[in-house]
């Protein structure tokens, strides 16, 4: 059973959700927090698997709660749930430790799929959502600060470079092993390489990686 906590301060987007996990025979909403103070302390509480959590909340806003439960807690996946207007708090959620990233408005099979995905150790994520994030890395890979952009990480094989540079596309794992003629279970494993090797927790920003030092697909 994936244990889920809500932290949104909207009641009835919390109640939206609460139905839509508890609609799932797999899934158990332990708890709701109607802002970021409250959540560290019931995830401490209440040991969820997954954290559904908005970005923008008064007091303790979503990015200083991920932030300080991915601290105190590195096991736990706080999936962001994010709208069109959330572009500025993207990056510091990312940065935070965010470990997805799903828009609102996404079918609910989505979401659902979306929370399996982060509990089994996959990160989440609307590709909307992705290509923002990579939109904006390109635009600040475009400004002049070469001392401070990132190197292409060194090390890799020539396959773990493919793989990269697809990620960075976009595709998912399913799409990466068709192109590249490999099976899935592969494929999940060049990731994990690519992970291990440059030090990057989520397949997110390992997309973002790829783009900031420029590794495209040929």
């Amino acid at each position: 059973m994936i244990r889920v906590l809500l932290v949104d301060d909207q009641h009835l987007v919390r109640m939206g959700l609460r139905m839509l996990c508890d609609s799932a025979p797999d899934m158990e909403v332990v708890g709701e927090a109607g802002d970021g103070r409250d959540a560290p302390r019931l995830v401490g509480e209440l040991s969820p698997d997954v954290v559904l959590m908005d970005l923008r909340m008064p007091g303790v806003d979503g990015i200083a709660a991920t932030r300080r439960i991915t601290a105190a807690w590195p096991s736990v996946r706080v999936v962001v749930l994010t709208t069109f207007d959330d572009d500025d708090h993207l990056y510091p959620a990312l940065a935070a430790g965010a470990f997805g990233f799903m828009v609102k408005d996404a079918p609910p099979p989505e979401l659902l799929r979306a929370v399996r995905m982060a509990a089994g150790g996959e990160s989440p994520y609307s590709g909307d959502v992705l290509r923002r994030l990579v939109d904006r890395a390109v635009r600040a890979r475009s400004e002049p600060r070469e001392e401070d952009e990132p190197r292409p990480p060194a090390g890799l094989t020539a396959r773990e470079a493919e793989v990269l540079a697809l990620v960075g596309a976009g595709l998912s794992n399913r799409e990466i092993g068709d192109r590249l003629h490999l099976g899935v279970t592969t494929v999940k494993t060049h990731v994990a390489n690519l992970m291990r090797k440059t030090g990057c927790p989520n397949r997110i920003r390992l997309a973002v990686l790829a783009v900031r030092t420029g590794v495209t697909p040929h």
